[in-house]
């Protein structure tokens, strides 16, 4: 199977689809599929399943990330709905970050929208995510499943050789725009390492997130233990397309 690499898109927080349309036509010929997320660090976006079905217009394959923190049942059903009619059949259904207006819903769980999903439609493809921890038996389920990011290339390598699955599995790669950017996610999410050293050249270098991922990219590729990764170039998605565009 082909090393397939799944770009995450910024989806808009205005009704305006120019920049998701950009970023659709830098990384296109790089990206294998795309992963719209919804809602994503608790703010407000335009659904993952309209850009979703514009990523497909422009001729990509698309994965509509769902959360339960902001869906009962009903809601859960119009998405499945919509997504039908738009033809977008592939979902990462995940639990969302804490949001920053309002409260969450206790409606549904991942696992209850994995099996919900199923009872809708037997073609609908449904991945779940999963930590650098035991994975549990009901995530077996889900058709593929994304790996949180991690710097470590170890860290990636023993959390597969633990767990052993069927289902194609990418891993998480996220590019760091600046020591900032660094900064503020070990504080949202304190279980992640991020390296002192990477750190440190980020303030001197802007390119050093971009080098360093592109670079975990090719390490988990020639590894061998992954289907692909899920890279999030954020807002520096021209330069890993231009740093990639000959190596994958």
């Amino acid at each position: 199977m082909t090393f397939q690499l799944v770009c995450e898109i910024e989806p808009p927080t205005k009704p305006d689809l120019t920049h998701v349309r950009h970023q659709i036509g830098t990384l296109g010929k790089l990206a294998h599929s795309f992963l719209i997320p919804d809602n994503h660090i608790g703010r407000a976006t335009v659904s993952s399943v309209a850009v979703a079905h514009e990523v497909q217009s422009m001729g990509g394959r698309s994965i509509a990330c769902l959360n339960s923190r902001d869906r009962n049942l009903l809601g859960l059903r119009r998405d499945l709905l919509t997504a039908a009619a738009y033809g977008v059949d592939q979902f990462l259904f995940v639990y969302g970050d804490k949001p920053t207006v309002g409260n969450r819903t206790s409606d549904l769980t991942v696992r209850s929208m994995i099996e919900e999903a199923r009872a809708f439609s037997p073609s609908f493809r449904v991945g779940a995510a999963a930590g650098l921890r035991p994975l549990p038996a009901w995530k077996r389920a889900a058709d593929f499943l994304f790996v949180q990011v991690s710097f470590s290339l170890d860290a990636l390598l023993r959390w597969r050789e633990q767990n052993q699955v069927d289902v194609p599995v990418y891993a998480g790669v996220m590019v760091l725009a600046s020591r900032q950017h660094a900064q503020r996610l070990a504080a949202a999410i304190p279980d992640i390492d991020i390296p002192s050293e990477l750190v440190e050249r980020l303030g001197e270098d802007r390119m050093a997130g971009v080098e360093a991922a592109c670079e975990q990219v090719l390490r988990l590729r020639d590894s061998g233990a992954f289907d692909g990764v899920h890279l999030i170039p954020v807002a520096r998605y021209r330069d890993v397309e231009s740093r990639l565009h000959n190596t994958l």
